[in-house]
């Protein structure tokens, strides 16, 4: 059964032989105070430079989950009160976290087809970071780098925080444009879950130890201290670190992964823009993601649909809250083969 479920989702083909080798090698037994998980750490921090273009002066931080870091991110770098610019129910769950902290978060909801009009974006003085989901796994869209550049020109003296949860490892990020980013291991890193991580940037180490927060299990000031000696707050998941190292490894340098898979979204869209019963659930090429594609239609007919994939061997993947009955979502994920994809969109080509 091939899934393209948009996470957990396909893992690579590769992922056995990283496992063998990792009980081979007596990763799965390596103490994270020692020398062989310190140069794991740094050498993994290293792929993430070589093949995703992360700078070389960002730290990258391992932690448990992605939704783990909206905790990290309002308890230990935001001074006053974020803001968030969202358009699905994950966007939403991490304004409901952060308020849980610091009630004056702020935040604006966006319908899937609706764009950032950053002209006529306004935020107070009262709100110190700008959040934004940069690719909504729940309805599929996308915010694009050009609209994260604006926000940043029109905000400088703001931070911008970005989920990049289904996206980062399947589109190239210009990493620049904002100082903290986030995401985990099960989606376009084609890996099991259990895994995520937090980038930043020399200012945003800076704010938080400005902020000086501590105390708490999973406080910034705590995780950077251990980090700074490629080690870990807690016992990480090893096993994890190990496969992401590996997977990096392997990768193609990201703007040629990229490249893979908008031509690969490109045929999709062009199926179901020729189809006479479906529709993209996200309209607007501008607002619509690149990893993740949203497929609507009547209530009868998705049941159908993905019954019959099951029958053929491809497991699509649900709808996300109000849309689960009247849509299933696509993972255009780089752990998913060309044949792989090009085997569903014939599939899809006979409705």
């Amino acid at each position: 059964m091939i899934t393209f479920a948009p996470g957990p989702s396909k893992v690579y083909d590769a992922l056995p032989k990283y496992m063998q080798d990792a009980y081979d090698q007596g990763i799965l037994s390596a103490n994270h105070r020692s020398g062989v998980f310190m140069h794991l750490y740094q050498e993994t921090e290293q792929l993430m430079r070589d093949k995703l273009h992360m700078p070389d002066d960002y730290k990258l931080l391992l932690t448990s989950s992605a939704t783990e870091n909206w905790e990290i991110i309002t308890q230990s770098i935001v001074e006053q009160a974020s803001f968030h610019i969202y358009s699905g129910s994950f966007g939403k769950k991490w304004v409901e976290f952060a308020k849980h902290i610091i009630p004056a978060t702020g935040a604006l909801k966006l319908d899937a087809n609706q764009a950032v009009d950053v002209a006529g974006l306004e935020i107070s003085e009262d709100f110190d970071l700008i959040a934004v989901t940069q690719n909504e796994t729940a309805n599929a869209t996308q915010v694009p780098m050009s609209v994260l550049e604006a926000i940043g020109e029109k905000f400088p003296e703001k931070m911008i925080a970005v989920d990049t949860t289904s996206s980062m490892g399947g589109i190239e990020l210009d990493f620049a444009l904002a100082d903290i980013w986030y995401g985990s291991v099960q989606k376009c890193f084609g890996l099991p879950a259990g895994l995520g991580f937090l980038i930043l940037s020399p200012k945003a180490v800076e704010k938080s130890q400005r902020k000086g927060e501590k105390g708490r299990y999973n406080s910034l000031s705590f995780m950077l201290e251990n980090a700074a000696g490629y080690q870990t707050h807690y016992t990480p998941n090893v096993f994890g670190i190990y496969l992401l190292n590996r997977v990096l490894k392997d990768l193609e340098e990201i703007q040629h992964v990229d490249a893979r898979l908008r031509a690969r979204m490109s045929k999709l869209e062009n199926t179901i823009a020729q189809s006479d019963k479906f529709r993209m659930l996200v309209d607007n090429a501008e607002t619509r993601s690149t990893t993740v594609m949203a497929v609507a239609g009547t209530e009868e007919l998705i049941s159908a649909v993905k019954k019959a994939a099951e029958k053929g061997g491809m497991q699509l993947g649900s709808g996300y809250g109000p849309h689960k009955p009247t849509s299933f979502r696509i993972a255009n994920f780089p752990a998913i083969t060309d044949a792989e994809f090009d085997r569903l969109i014939d599939f899809l080509k006979n409705y």
